[in-house]
């Protein structure tokens, strides 16, 4: 398996300030690399072992933030014309690691829940459009998910 970085996808190490009234925790700015314009943020949650998989967008740049728990993320790409074609990633982020995942049109994505209490963020270049987006069952793309 190539498990170079896929063409597009962006890791971001987050800022935490912790402060005893409160903590505050980065998410994104217009300034940031992989700011592809705001269409909606939404939040959505994935039971522990539970898998969401696989889908791809076909405009839309994601940008996903994990607050509570621990998810680990899987990126395909299958895009014909990628110098990444045919690489997998894998991410887990949770406030331990706190990071801004960006995935870009085009590549595939599935994650699975970690922990029992699992939310994850998504700061999108568009507004959700279910014509946008395509769907694979779990063993169309093969993946050892443990």
């Amino acid at each position: 398996m190539d498990t170079r970085t896929i063409d597009g996808v962006i890791l971001t190490p987050l800022r935490q300030i912790r402060h005893p009234q409160g903590d505050v925790f980065h998410g994104m700015k217009k300034s940031d690399a992989g700011f592809a314009g705001f269409g909606e943020a939404y939040f959505s949650t994935v039971g522990k072992g539970d898998i969401k998989a696989w889908k791809k967008h076909r405009e839309m740049t994601l940008n996903i933030i994990v607050p509570t728990g621990k998810i680990r993320f899987v990126l395909f790409d299958d895009r014909s014309t990628s110098p990444t074609k045919g690489c997998m990633n894998e991410f887990i982020l949770s406030i331990d690691n706190y990071q801004r995942l960006t995935v870009p049109p085009q590549v595939w994505m599935a994650f699975q829940g970690l922990d029992d209490d699992n939310r994850l963020l998504n700061i999108a270049s568009m507004e959700h459009a279910p014509d946008e987006m395509e769907r694979l069952p779990i063993a169309d793309i093969p993946y050892h998910w443990s």
